[in-house]
């Protein structure tokens, strides 16, 4: 009896023992499994950090070469963090990439130290230059500066005006793909004595700082200044009609003219690059404003839109925001055709017609989108002295039959 019951309990414990074995090695497959499952779901969380601006900035060191405000990369990180998003999950592109929540918790913070400037760039001519041409750019656009400045940005006399030149910048969004670029950018300043560089990050959202510290640095260094043409670096400019036009003008009197936009509406498209939510802007239709791709003002307005831009809230879209800041000091910009901003539209009736030709440019002021390639090109076209526009022939008298006892005639002395 004993002996069954201690074979019993040896049983027992025996079968204990492998319960319990078993049970553990459930438990390590399941503590894996446990910890497998957070990581398949990381990739989907990820976007949402990358859609923060701020998330993708920090984890780039290379930014901390320049010191900057902490603000800055969540004005203006969205075309970033879109790529990111894109590459990883393809399900979220109908969102934007905008985070709309911290551009309008750090909205107020506008100020932002200059880096290089030029302070002595309207003191050159006594009482100031005529026009000042400032071109929007980036850093690594220097091809695009170079071109600029031996065609239609060139300093010095036009009809007899003076042309000064300046490039606006910021830092670039990507600081590993040109690790030299401060050593550049210097280099170019002193060797042009041409470049603004600000200290914010330069990407499409941040396009409105620029446009507001243009303004600031215009009216603290270049109050003398008549006239002020501001555009883009791939647009062609012809100068001489720009100078031509302003001359009839007063600039101690508002003056705003280029390409005007009416009745546009704000675009609700979450993918859209321009998309803006009814709670950042409410309106059904935005003011009146001038395509960005060049437009010009008197000194008068540029005073008055410095102080403009001070009282109105920051809007992503700089061509809008000036329009805003236009509708604040209550002046209506001039539309003029010469401001062909979206380019030469070919006509319905001839789609086999060369737009691409020194005669369409000759009596225009700016055409945007232009490759630097064709911007060197017009600009020689424009300026040889083999052009010739008048392609008309002018028939002294109509055409009419030849009669036969004309023709015997004129035929007979040959005869």
């Amino acid at each position: 009896m004993r002996v069954r019951l201690k074979g019993d309990a040896i049983c027992t414990l025996f079968l204990l023992v492998v319960l319990c074995s078993l049970l553990y090695s459930q438990l390590e497959h399941l503590v894996p499994a446990g910890n497998k499952e957070p990581r398949q779901k990381k990739p989907s969380v990820t976007p949402k950090i990358l859609s923060d601006p701020r998330a993708p900035w920090r984890s780039m060191p290379a930014e901390a070469m320049v010191p900057r405000p902490q603000v800055t990369p969540s004005v203006r990180r969205p075309e970033m963090a879109n790529n990111r998003v894109q590459t990883t999950t393809p399900a979220l592109v109908t969102d934007s990439a905008f985070n709309f929540k911290s551009y309008l918790l750090n909205k107020d913070n506008r100020n932002f130290h200059l880096l290089i400037n030029q302070p002595k760039k309207c003191r050159k001519t006594p009482g100031g230059p005529f026009l000042l041409i400032a071109i929007k750019s980036v850093v690594e656009d220097f091809d695009r500066r170079e071109i600029v400045r031996k065609t239609w940005g060139r300093e010095g006399l036009v009809n007899g005006e003076q042309i000064q030149r300046v490039f606006l910048l910021g830092t670039p969004k990507n600081r590993t793909v040109l690790a030299t670029w401060e050593t550049l950018i210097h280099q170019e300043s002193q060797t042009y004595h041409d470049i603004l560089l600000w200290d914010f990050m330069d990407t499409f959202f941040n396009l409105t700082l620029k446009e507001i510290h243009f303004l600031n640095w215009a009216a603290e260094f270049c109050r003398n200044v008549k006239f002020i043409f501001k555009g883009d670096a791939d647009v062609f400019v012809n100068v001489e009609n720009i100078v031509d036009f302003l001359e009839r003008h007063d600039p101690t009197k508002d003056l705003f003219v280029g390409d005007i936009i009416y009745n546009a509406r704000p675009i609700r498209v979450r993918k859209s690059k321009y998309y803006i939510p009814e709670t950042m802007y409410g309106l059904s239709i935005y003011p009146a404003y001038a395509g960005g791709g060049g437009f010009l003002l008197s000194s008068c307005t540029m005073r008055k839109l410095s102080r403009a831009c001070r009282e109105v809230e920051l809007f992503p879209i700089d061509d809008v925001f000036l329009g805003m800041c236009l509708q604040r000091i209550n002046l209506k910009p001039i539309l003029h055709e010469g401001f062909k901003t979206f380019g030469i539209v070919k006509p319905s009736a001839a789609p086999h017609l060369q737009t691409f030709d020194p005669c369409f440019y000759k009596d225009l002021m700016v055409v945007h989108s232009l490759k630097v390639a064709e911007i060197w090109l017009m600009w020689n076209l424009l300026h040889s002295p083999h052009l010739s526009c008048t392609q008309k022939k002018q028939v002294k008298k109509p055409f009419q039959w030849k009669n036969k006892a004309q023709v015997t005639t004129r035929a007979s002395p040959h005869s």
